[in-house]
C-alpha cells in the first residue's frame, strides 16, 4: 500500500498553473520534491495538507482521501517548513498544551524527552530560539504523535551543516518501521543524493519526470569532451550544454551514448546536474 497517492492535482491560479500532478509513494520511502523556487512545490504541498482546495485530482494518504475524515486524515501528517509556524510568544510549554489539546495521538512524555535530549529551554519564547532549535522543535512535535507522511518544504535552508545532518538521520529513523514515508520539497538538491529514494522533478507546474533515484542514474550519463567530438548528433542529444575554449559538457541519456565519441569521457552524474542540466534546456 502506498503512504501517498497524487493523481491528476491541479490548480490555477491568474499566472501559474499546476497541472495534472501524480505520483505514488509507496510505505517506507522518502521521496524528494524538486524544482527551482516557483516551481510550483508549495502550492502541491498545499494542496496535499488540504491548506488550499484543489482545482482537480485526488490526494489519498494510506488510502484515505480527506473529505472521508478530515481530522483523521490531518492527524496523519507531520509538516516542517523553513519558518517556525508555532506562534512568536509560546513557550515550549505552551507549545505541548497546544498539541496535546489538537492532536489525539500526542503524547506529552515523548514530547519532552526529544525536548530534553536536544537542549531546548522551556522558558525561552520561541521567538528568541536559533534556526536549529525552532526545526528541532517541530520535529519534536511531529515525532511525539502517530503520523504517516513527514512532508518538509525547504525545512533544511540556512541551517549549518551539524543540525542539517541530524535532519537527514532524522527522516531515515523516521521510515524505518516501514509503515511511513517522507515526501521533501527543496530545491538543495545536494541534501537528497544521500536519502531520497524517488525524485520527482517539477518545473513551470509541470512534472518532468519522477521514478526512483536508482533508475534516474541509469537513465543518464555525463559527458565530456573536446570541441572536435561535439558533433551534430551530440548537440541534439544533449541536455544542459556548457561550450569553453577548448571542450563541452553536457548530460546525455544513456541510450543515446552510442553517438558519441570513444574520446569522450562518460561518466555518472549528480541528481543535481541532470535536473540543472533540464533547467538550462528548458529556459534557454
Amino acid at each position: 500500500m502506498n503512504t501517498l497517492e497524487v493523481k491528476g492535482l491541479e490548480k490555477k491560479y491568474k499566472d501559474f498553473a499546476l497541472q495534472n500532478i501524480t505520483l505514488e509513494l509507496p510505505k517506507g520511502f522518502i521521496c524528494g520534491y524538486v524544482g527551482q523556487n516557483g516551481a510550483g512545490k508549495t502550492t502541491t504541498l498545499d494542496l496535499i495538507t488540504h491548506q488550499k482546495k484543489a482545482d482537480a485530482g485526488v490526494v489519498r494518504i494510506d488510502g484515505m482521501e480527506y473529505e472521508e475524515n478530515p481530522k483523521k486524515y490531518k492527524e496523519m501528517i507531520g509538516y516542517v517548513c523553513d519558518k517556525c509556524y508555532f506562534p512568536n510568544d509560546f513557550t515550549l510549554l505552551d507549545v505541548k498544551g497546544i498539541l496535546k489539546d489538537f492532536y489525539e495521538t500526542f503524547q506529552e512524555d515523548k514530547f519532552m524527552n526529544l525536548c530534553k535530549k536536544w537542549d531546548l529551554p522551556e522558558k525561552k519564547k520561541v521567538k528568541d530560539y536559533s534556526r536549529g532549535m525552532t526545526i528541532r522543535l517541530m520535529f519534536a512535535g511531529i515525532l511525539a504523535r502517530d503520523t504517516k507522511l513527514l512532508i518538509l518544504d525547504e525545512a533544511t535552508n540556512g541551517l549549518d551543516p551539524v543540525v542539517k545532518q541530524e535532519i537527514l538521520e532524522i527522516l531515515q529513523d523516521y521510515i524505518q518501521d516501514g509503515e511511513r514515508s517522507v515526501l521533501f520539497s527543496t530545491h538543495i538538491l545536494s541534501d537528497l543524493e544521500e536519502i531520497a529514494d524517488y525524485i520527482f522533478f517539477l518545473h513551470n507546474g509541470k512534472e518532468v519526470f519522477f521514478d526512483t533515484k536508482e533508475e534516474i542514474a541509469e537513465k543518464y550519463l555525463l559527458v565530456k569532451g573536446g570541441l572536435d567530438e561535439l558533433t551534430e548528433a551530440v548537440s541534439r542529444k544533449i541536455k544542459g550544454l556548457k561550450k569553453t575554449s577548448v571542450g563541452f559538457e553536457g548530460i546525455i541519456e544513456t541510450d543515446d551514448s552510442v553517438c558519441v565519441s570513444r574520446k569522450c569521457v562518460l561518466e555518472k552524474p549528480t541528481i543535481n546536474q541532470i535536473v540543472i542540466s533540464y533547467i538550462k534546456d528548458m529556459e534557454g
